[in-house]
Protein backbone atom coordinates (compact mmCIF):
# COMPACT_ATOMS: atom_id res chain seq x y z
CA UNK A 1 0.00 0.00 0.00
CA UNK A 2 1.07 3.37 -0.92
CA UNK A 3 -0.84 5.90 1.15
CA UNK A 4 0.59 6.46 4.43
CA UNK A 5 -0.80 8.63 7.07
CA UNK A 6 -1.49 8.97 11.02
CA UNK A 7 -4.71 9.28 12.15
CA UNK A 8 -5.43 11.34 15.21
CA UNK A 9 -7.27 9.64 17.57
CA UNK A 10 -10.34 13.06 18.09
CA UNK A 11 -10.97 12.87 14.02
CA UNK A 12 -13.30 9.79 14.54
CA UNK A 13 -16.72 10.94 14.30
CA UNK A 14 -18.78 9.66 17.47
CA UNK A 15 -22.41 11.12 16.27
CA UNK A 16 -24.16 11.31 13.49
CA UNK A 17 -24.25 14.93 11.58
CA UNK A 18 -27.80 15.68 12.66
CA UNK A 19 -26.84 15.46 16.49
CA UNK A 20 -23.96 18.05 15.89
CA UNK A 21 -26.41 20.78 14.33
CA UNK A 22 -25.59 19.40 10.57
CA UNK A 23 -28.11 18.43 8.34
CA UNK A 24 -27.02 15.32 6.07
CA UNK A 25 -25.84 16.92 3.56
CA UNK A 26 -23.44 19.41 5.70
CA UNK A 27 -20.81 17.16 5.86
CA UNK A 28 -17.59 18.59 4.55
CA UNK A 29 -16.51 17.40 1.25
CA UNK A 30 -13.20 17.17 -0.03
CA UNK A 31 -12.46 17.50 -3.59
CA UNK A 32 -8.96 15.49 -5.00
CA UNK A 33 -8.36 15.01 -8.58
CA UNK A 34 -4.71 15.27 -10.21
CA UNK A 35 -5.23 19.47 -10.74
CA UNK A 36 -5.34 19.58 -7.02
CA UNK A 37 -7.86 19.59 -3.92
CA UNK A 38 -10.59 21.51 -3.01
CA UNK A 39 -12.52 21.67 0.69
CA UNK A 40 -16.35 22.51 0.33
CA UNK A 41 -19.45 20.88 1.86
CA UNK A 42 -21.83 18.14 0.49
CA UNK A 43 -24.79 20.03 -0.44
CA UNK A 44 -22.73 21.12 -2.94
CA UNK A 45 -21.25 17.79 -4.71
CA UNK A 46 -23.05 19.23 -7.90
CA UNK A 47 -20.23 22.11 -8.58
CA UNK A 48 -17.65 19.21 -8.69
CA UNK A 49 -19.60 16.99 -11.12
CA UNK A 50 -20.48 17.69 -14.57
CA UNK A 51 -23.71 16.84 -16.86
CA UNK A 52 -23.37 13.22 -18.17
CA UNK A 53 -21.03 11.65 -15.27
CA UNK A 54 -23.18 8.63 -13.90
CA UNK A 55 -23.46 8.11 -10.23
CA UNK A 56 -23.88 4.93 -9.13
CA UNK A 57 -25.42 3.87 -6.12
CA UNK A 58 -26.09 1.21 -3.65
CA UNK A 59 -29.37 -0.01 -2.60
CA UNK A 60 -28.77 -2.34 0.21
CA UNK A 61 -29.90 -1.46 3.36
CA UNK A 62 -28.24 -1.94 6.58
CA UNK A 63 -29.59 -4.60 9.31
CA UNK A 64 -29.54 -4.36 12.90
CA UNK A 65 -26.96 -7.00 12.88
CA UNK A 66 -25.57 -7.13 16.40
CA UNK A 67 -27.22 -8.93 19.13
CA UNK A 68 -26.38 -9.83 22.99
CA UNK A 69 -26.04 -13.41 23.33
CA UNK A 70 -24.58 -15.78 26.45
CA UNK A 71 -21.38 -18.11 26.16
CA UNK A 72 -21.55 -20.81 28.56
CA UNK A 73 -23.34 -17.88 30.62
CA UNK A 74 -21.07 -15.18 29.72
CA UNK A 75 -22.23 -12.03 28.25
CA UNK A 76 -20.86 -11.39 24.54
CA UNK A 77 -21.77 -9.71 21.28
CA UNK A 78 -22.55 -11.42 17.90
CA UNK A 79 -21.99 -9.53 14.56
CA UNK A 80 -23.64 -11.13 11.90
CA UNK A 81 -22.15 -10.36 8.57
CA UNK A 82 -23.30 -12.61 5.71
CA UNK A 83 -25.65 -14.58 4.66
CA UNK A 84 -24.56 -18.13 2.96
CA UNK A 85 -26.18 -19.80 0.03
CA UNK A 86 -27.14 -23.36 2.72
CA UNK A 87 -28.61 -21.08 4.67
CA UNK A 88 -25.93 -20.51 7.32
CA UNK A 89 -24.40 -17.25 8.19
CA UNK A 90 -20.74 -15.35 9.07
CA UNK A 91 -20.81 -14.39 12.28
CA UNK A 92 -18.56 -12.56 14.15
CA UNK A 93 -18.44 -13.11 18.20
CA UNK A 94 -17.27 -9.51 19.94
CA UNK A 95 -16.56 -8.55 23.77
CA UNK A 96 -15.99 -5.07 25.01
CA UNK A 97 -11.77 -4.72 23.94
CA UNK A 98 -12.67 -6.06 20.32
CA UNK A 99 -13.12 -9.75 18.19
CA UNK A 100 -13.26 -13.05 20.50
CA UNK A 101 -10.56 -15.78 18.46
CA UNK A 102 -11.46 -18.66 20.73
CA UNK A 103 -14.94 -20.28 18.88
CA UNK A 104 -14.72 -23.77 18.89
CA UNK A 105 -16.32 -26.05 16.31
CA UNK A 106 -19.96 -26.95 17.81
CA UNK A 107 -19.62 -24.39 20.05
CA UNK A 108 -23.22 -23.23 21.39
CA UNK A 109 -24.61 -19.47 22.34
CA UNK A 110 -27.70 -18.48 23.94
CA UNK A 111 -29.97 -15.77 21.76
CA UNK A 112 -32.48 -13.64 23.11
CA UNK A 113 -36.04 -15.52 23.06
CA UNK A 114 -34.90 -18.80 23.86
CA UNK A 115 -33.13 -18.83 20.17
CA UNK A 116 -29.59 -19.73 19.67
CA UNK A 117 -26.75 -19.90 17.47
CA UNK A 118 -24.33 -22.75 16.59
CA UNK A 119 -20.80 -22.46 15.36
CA UNK A 120 -19.60 -24.44 12.74
CA UNK A 121 -16.42 -23.68 10.99
CA UNK A 122 -13.82 -20.80 10.45
CA UNK A 123 -14.28 -18.75 7.07
CA UNK A 124 -10.89 -19.07 6.38
CA UNK A 125 -9.39 -22.57 7.31
CA UNK A 126 -6.79 -21.28 9.88
CA UNK A 127 -7.95 -18.13 10.83
CA UNK A 128 -10.32 -17.33 14.36
CA UNK A 129 -12.61 -13.98 13.58
CA UNK A 130 -15.33 -14.81 10.82
CA UNK A 131 -16.84 -18.03 11.41
CA UNK A 132 -20.06 -19.73 9.38
CA UNK A 133 -22.58 -20.38 11.92
CA UNK A 134 -26.06 -22.35 12.20
CA UNK A 135 -28.56 -19.32 13.11
CA UNK A 136 -32.81 -19.09 13.83
CA UNK A 137 -34.89 -19.09 11.45
CA UNK A 138 -36.17 -16.52 9.63
CA UNK A 139 -32.93 -14.63 10.78
CA UNK A 140 -34.30 -10.96 8.85
CA UNK A 141 -37.06 -11.01 11.73
CA UNK A 142 -35.48 -11.85 14.30
CA UNK A 143 -32.34 -9.69 13.86
CA UNK A 144 -35.68 -6.71 13.74
CA UNK A 145 -36.67 -8.19 16.96
CA UNK A 146 -33.69 -8.84 18.72
CA UNK A 147 -31.27 -6.74 17.12
CA UNK A 148 -29.47 -3.21 17.36
CA UNK A 149 -27.25 -1.42 14.41
CA UNK A 150 -23.54 -2.25 14.80
CA UNK A 151 -21.32 0.19 16.14
CA UNK A 152 -17.51 0.70 17.34
CA UNK A 153 -15.61 2.21 20.25
CA UNK A 154 -15.65 5.34 18.73
CA UNK A 155 -19.58 6.00 18.74
CA UNK A 156 -19.83 5.78 22.61
CA UNK A 157 -23.91 5.71 22.42
CA UNK A 158 -26.64 3.87 20.46
CA UNK A 159 -28.23 5.90 17.63
CA UNK A 160 -31.41 4.09 16.04
CA UNK A 161 -31.43 2.04 12.38
CA UNK A 162 -32.80 5.00 10.61
CA UNK A 163 -29.44 6.65 11.25
CA UNK A 164 -27.72 4.04 10.01
CA UNK A 165 -29.59 4.06 6.81
CA UNK A 166 -29.46 5.73 2.95
CA UNK A 167 -31.60 7.35 0.83
CA UNK A 168 -31.11 4.88 -1.40
CA UNK A 169 -31.82 1.60 0.83
CA UNK A 170 -34.34 -0.81 -0.67
CA UNK A 171 -33.24 -4.02 0.27
CA UNK A 172 -32.15 -5.25 3.71
CA UNK A 173 -29.03 -6.76 3.63
CA UNK A 174 -25.48 -5.17 4.45
CA UNK A 175 -23.98 -5.93 8.22
CA UNK A 176 -22.98 -2.04 8.16
CA UNK A 177 -23.70 0.86 6.26
CA UNK A 178 -22.44 1.56 2.95
CA UNK A 179 -22.04 4.52 4.69
CA UNK A 180 -20.29 7.26 1.30
CA UNK A 181 -24.51 7.46 0.25
CA UNK A 182 -25.71 8.67 3.86
CA UNK A 183 -24.94 12.39 3.33
CA UNK A 184 -27.37 12.32 0.04
CA UNK A 185 -30.95 13.77 0.51
CA UNK A 186 -33.58 13.54 -1.46
CA UNK A 187 -33.42 16.75 -2.56
CA UNK A 188 -29.99 16.96 -3.23
CA UNK A 189 -30.68 13.97 -5.32
CA UNK A 190 -33.72 16.02 -7.10
CA UNK A 191 -31.03 19.01 -7.65
CA UNK A 192 -28.42 17.08 -9.66
CA UNK A 193 -30.86 14.95 -11.81
CA UNK A 194 -31.71 18.72 -12.98
CA UNK A 195 -28.05 19.39 -13.59
CA UNK A 196 -28.25 15.79 -15.92
CA UNK A 197 -26.27 14.02 -13.76
CA UNK A 198 -27.64 10.52 -13.92
CA UNK A 199 -28.10 7.34 -11.41
CA UNK A 200 -27.87 4.18 -11.56
CA UNK A 201 -28.62 1.24 -8.68
CA UNK A 202 -27.10 -1.94 -7.89
CA UNK A 203 -26.74 -4.03 -5.06
CA UNK A 204 -23.62 -5.47 -3.05
CA UNK A 205 -24.61 -6.42 0.83
CA UNK A 206 -21.81 -5.66 2.99
CA UNK A 207 -20.00 -7.61 5.74
CA UNK A 208 -18.42 -6.58 9.08
CA UNK A 209 -15.55 -4.37 8.40
CA UNK A 210 -12.23 -5.78 8.96
CA UNK A 211 -10.66 -4.75 12.32
CA UNK A 212 -7.07 -6.08 11.44
CA UNK A 213 -4.67 -4.00 9.50
CA UNK A 214 -4.17 -5.25 6.07
CA UNK A 215 -6.83 -7.84 6.04
CA UNK A 216 -8.28 -8.09 2.53
CA UNK A 217 -12.19 -8.15 2.35
CA UNK A 218 -14.65 -11.11 2.30
CA UNK A 219 -16.55 -12.39 -0.36
CA UNK A 220 -20.14 -10.40 -0.60
CA UNK A 221 -22.94 -11.05 -2.77
CA UNK A 222 -23.72 -8.53 -5.82
CA UNK A 223 -25.86 -7.91 -8.49
CA UNK A 224 -25.46 -5.53 -11.42
CA UNK A 225 -28.54 -5.23 -13.47
CA UNK A 226 -28.66 -5.21 -17.03
CA UNK A 227 -29.96 -1.38 -17.16
CA UNK A 228 -27.08 -0.35 -15.32
CA UNK A 229 -24.50 -2.04 -16.81
CA UNK A 230 -25.64 -0.89 -20.26
CA UNK A 231 -25.98 2.83 -18.96
CA UNK A 232 -22.30 3.06 -17.36
CA UNK A 233 -20.88 1.63 -20.96
CA UNK A 234 -22.71 3.58 -22.75
CA UNK A 235 -21.74 6.93 -20.48
CA UNK A 236 -17.89 6.17 -20.80
CA UNK A 237 -18.69 5.68 -24.46
CA UNK A 238 -19.46 9.21 -24.84
CA UNK A 239 -17.04 10.32 -22.52
CA UNK A 240 -18.93 10.86 -19.52
CA UNK A 241 -17.80 9.94 -15.99
CA UNK A 242 -18.65 6.58 -14.00
CA UNK A 243 -18.52 7.69 -10.56
CA UNK A 244 -18.91 4.93 -7.87
CA UNK A 245 -21.11 6.06 -4.64
CA UNK A 246 -18.67 4.32 -2.12
CA UNK A 247 -16.31 1.44 -2.40
CA UNK A 248 -19.20 -1.25 -2.49
CA UNK A 249 -20.58 0.32 -5.54
CA UNK A 250 -17.03 0.28 -7.18
CA UNK A 251 -16.45 -3.20 -6.05
CA UNK A 252 -19.80 -4.61 -7.16
CA UNK A 253 -19.17 -2.46 -11.08
CA UNK A 254 -15.73 -3.76 -11.23
CA UNK A 255 -16.87 -7.10 -10.61
CA UNK A 256 -19.01 -7.06 -13.42
CA UNK A 257 -16.72 -5.34 -15.91
CA UNK A 258 -14.63 -6.98 -18.52
CA UNK A 259 -14.00 -6.20 -22.73
CA UNK A 260 -14.09 -2.35 -21.48
CA UNK A 261 -17.59 -2.81 -21.10
CA UNK A 262 -19.67 -3.81 -17.82
CA UNK A 263 -22.08 -6.51 -17.89
CA UNK A 264 -25.61 -7.35 -15.76
CA UNK A 265 -23.30 -9.75 -13.61
CA UNK A 266 -25.04 -11.41 -9.83
CA UNK A 267 -23.53 -13.65 -7.49
CA UNK A 268 -20.31 -13.55 -4.75
CA UNK A 269 -17.49 -10.88 -5.71
CA UNK A 270 -14.01 -12.07 -4.37
CA UNK A 271 -12.62 -9.06 -6.09
CA UNK A 272 -10.02 -7.18 -4.07
CA UNK A 273 -8.94 -4.17 -6.38
CA UNK A 274 -5.70 -2.73 -5.98
CA UNK A 275 -2.06 -2.48 -7.80
CA UNK A 276 -2.58 -5.29 -9.42
CA UNK A 277 -6.08 -4.97 -10.37
CA UNK A 278 -7.00 -1.54 -11.23
CA UNK A 279 -10.06 0.00 -11.88
CA UNK A 280 -11.47 -0.62 -15.57
CA UNK A 281 -15.09 0.30 -15.24
CA UNK A 282 -14.67 3.48 -12.26
CA UNK A 283 -13.55 6.37 -12.56
CA UNK A 284 -13.90 8.45 -9.34
CA UNK A 285 -15.77 7.63 -6.23
CA UNK A 286 -17.57 9.23 -3.51
CA UNK A 287 -16.32 7.79 -0.31
CA UNK A 288 -16.08 8.17 3.30
CA UNK A 289 -12.14 8.78 5.19
CA UNK A 290 -10.50 5.24 5.74
CA UNK A 291 -8.62 4.21 8.91
CA UNK A 292 -4.81 3.47 7.80
CA UNK A 293 -4.10 0.28 6.36
CA UNK A 294 -7.09 -0.45 5.66
CA UNK A 295 -7.66 -2.49 2.49
CA UNK A 296 -10.06 0.08 1.13
CA UNK A 297 -7.22 2.32 1.18
CA UNK A 298 -5.69 -0.10 -1.81
CA UNK A 299 -9.29 0.34 -3.42
CA UNK A 300 -9.05 3.90 -3.60
CA UNK A 301 -5.36 4.03 -5.48
CA UNK A 302 -7.27 1.54 -7.93
CA UNK A 303 -9.61 4.22 -8.84
CA UNK A 304 -7.77 7.55 -8.43
CA UNK A 305 -4.03 6.68 -8.20
CA UNK A 306 -1.98 6.80 -5.22
CA UNK A 307 -0.82 10.44 -5.80
CA UNK A 308 -4.56 11.31 -5.96
CA UNK A 309 -5.21 9.64 -2.54
CA UNK A 310 -1.87 10.54 -0.78
CA UNK A 311 -2.93 14.32 -1.16
CA UNK A 312 -6.37 13.73 -0.41
CA UNK A 313 -5.43 11.94 3.03
CA UNK A 314 -2.96 14.47 3.80
CA UNK A 315 -5.56 17.49 3.41
CA UNK A 316 -8.09 15.54 5.26
CA UNK A 317 -6.19 15.27 8.80
CA UNK A 318 -4.42 18.72 7.92
CA UNK A 319 -7.98 20.39 8.20
CA UNK A 320 -8.94 17.72 10.56
CA UNK A 321 -11.67 16.16 8.54
CA UNK A 322 -14.15 13.80 10.51
CA UNK A 323 -13.74 9.72 9.83
CA UNK A 324 -15.83 6.81 9.46
CA UNK A 325 -19.79 6.54 9.31
CA UNK A 326 -21.05 9.36 10.69
CA UNK A 327 -18.01 11.44 9.27
CA UNK A 328 -17.03 13.77 6.26
CA UNK A 329 -16.63 12.42 2.76
CA UNK A 330 -14.75 12.74 -0.63
CA UNK A 331 -14.44 12.94 -3.56
CA UNK A 332 -11.68 11.23 -5.64
CA UNK A 333 -11.54 11.70 -9.54
CA UNK A 334 -8.96 10.13 -11.77
CA UNK A 335 -9.37 12.69 -14.26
Amino acid sequence: MNVRFDLPPDLSASAPPEARGLARDGVRLLVASPSGVHHTVFSSLGEHLRPGDLLVVNTSGTLPAAVDARRAGRPVVVHFSTSLDDGSWVVELRAPGGPLLDGRPGERLDLPGGASLTLLAPVVPGAARLWRAEVPAELTRFLAAAGRPIRYGYVPRAWPLSDYQTVFAREPGSAEMPSAARPFTPELVTGLVTQWVLFAPLLLHTGVSSPEAGEPPQAERFRVPATTAALATWVRSRGGRVIAVGTTAARALESAASDGAVHAAEGWTELVLGPDRPATAVDGIVTGLHAPDASHLLLLEAVAGASVVQRAYDAAVEQRYLWHEFGDVSLLLRN
